[in-house]
């Protein structure tokens, strides 16, 4: 299938029962993706386990379970076409258990919109913060704000403008420039200005949630940087031999060139040649950033390499870290965090210890100036330069040098504690 599309990775966030699922349903049901009787399907499934009015939420709302709770459990990706773009549509939940699949999708995006709801009391939630700041924090640029649920608050033009105000405090805060992003009054289950225009809405003149999803910009294709393949899966196949898997983040991987996996064996890393590429069992010559390939290298076997490792051209090795420092924001920590303390990094495809070596300096997340030098500890909702070191070698990129190999999220008995990103690092001599 030729590329002719561009293909933008859109994530919905935003405060548990804002109607984010049901958004994305009205979405793909006006827009002819999900059909009459798929939905009617719905329709009568909703009926049946008591959530009469949650139909267009359960088409991304697949899952058994969450059909029964009517709450949005994992991430659920869609394709989604528009006359300009493909979409990649990942629905993040809003509840605060599912954070950490917020995180995976929020760090995939390219573009994300945010849905609060209007209806009184509603507005900018817990989550609704936290989910702003993770998407700042992990790298997402572009936002849509989705004023929901406008039927409830009567379609008032005042109830509109006192959501945006709050919302827009909010993404100040974090860095957002409100004046750049776009601001939707509309409400998803009657379907006014989602995919169809309203005329419940007079006073409002933007768009409609699909128009202003063809107004994001693709993100550009960070082909010009050094080459980066982090390792998901290694695999022996009969009649090839091993075959690494990985999705290139940064770069361009050609059949014949000459790469180096580190930190690999004995952290020393292991080089080799491309003999073979290929993605959706087709043969390739190359491929680029956003490609999920297969490939093939001569003179690597199977137990020289392990997911977490990563791919780059010998003559741009990636960096293998002994410690390094990193700007985090955390999320949800039952206690504090202090010096020693050993959570596990989720960075890129690997998995690894680290411990915090010194607590830096506070911050402020929205402005990024000095709280408090050295502090004994930080807890929920502070920010912080940190120095980390990881129990063993760990390939992770300084931000403003590969910004897509410098983002991560800390996890710790099943919750995820902080996101943050690379600053600067102290380099393993291979």
């Amino acid at each position: 299938m030729p590329r002719t599309k561009e293909h933008i990775n859109l994530v919905f966030i935003g405060h548990v029962d804002h109607g984010k699922s049901t958004t994305i349903g009205r979405l793909l049901f006006d827009t002819g993706i999900v059909d009459e009787q798929a939905m009617k399907k719905l329709k009568e499934r909703a009926k049946e386990v008591g959530k009469v009015g949650f139909e267009f939420a359960f088409v991304m709302d697949n899952l058994k379970e969450e059909q029964e709770r009517g709450v949005t459990i994992d991430l659920a990706h869609k394709r989604f076409d528009t006359n300009k773009y493909y979409f990649t549509i990942i629905d993040a939940p809003g509840h605060k258990d599912f954070i950490k699949n917020m995180i995976t999708g929020a760090s995939q995006a390219d573009a994300a919109v945010l849905v609060v709801s209007a209806n009184a009391g509603d507005g900018v939630q817990a989550q609704t913060q936290e989910h702003v700041f993770l998407a700042k924090t992990l790298g997402v640029d572009q936002l849509i704000v989705g004023i929901n649920k406008m039927d409830m608050a009567k379609y008032e033009e005042k109830r509109f403008n006192e959501v945006k105000e709050e919302v827009s405090k909010l993404l100040k805060s974090v860095g957002y420039n409100p004046e750049k992003i776009q601001f939707i009054a509309m409400a998803a289950f009657p379907g006014d200005n989602v995919a169809k225009k309203t005329d419940k809405m007079p006073w409002y003149k933007g768009p409609t949630l699909l128009e202003a999803i063809d107004n994001l910009q693709p993100p550009k294709k960070p082909t010009t940087l050094p080459l980066r393949l982090p390792i998901q899966d290694v695999y022996n196949i009969t009649g090839i031999g091993v075959v690494p898997v990985g999705k290139v983040e940064t770069g361009v991987i050609k059949v014949g060139d000459k790469v180096i996996i580190v930190p690999a064996r004995e952290g020393k890393g292991v080089t080799g040649e491309v003999k073979s590429i290929e993605m959706h069992h087709e043969q390739m010559q190359q491929a680029e950033p956003g490609d999920n390939i297969g490939f093939n290298i001569r003179g690597i076997e199977k137990k020289d390499i392990a997911r977490g490792d990563v791919l780059g051209h010998t003559s741009n090795v990636p960096t293998v870290a002994t410690e390094f420092t990193a700007q985090i924001v955390v999320l949800n920590h039952p206690s504090v965090i202090t010096v020693g303390y050993t959570p596990v990094f989720h960075i890129h495809t690997a998995q690894v210890a680290c411990q915090v070596k010194e607590i830096v300096k506070q911050i402020n997340p929205a402005t990024g100036e000095v709280i408090k030098e050295h502090p004994d500890f930080i807890k929920k909702g502070d920010a912080a330069i940190i120095v980390f070191k990881p129990a063993t070698p760990l390939v992770i990129e300084k931000y403003k040098d590969i910004p897509h190999l410098a983002r991560f999220a800390i996890r710790d008995s099943g919750l995820t504690v902080a996101a943050g990103m690379c600053i600067d690092l102290v380099k393993k001599q291979l």
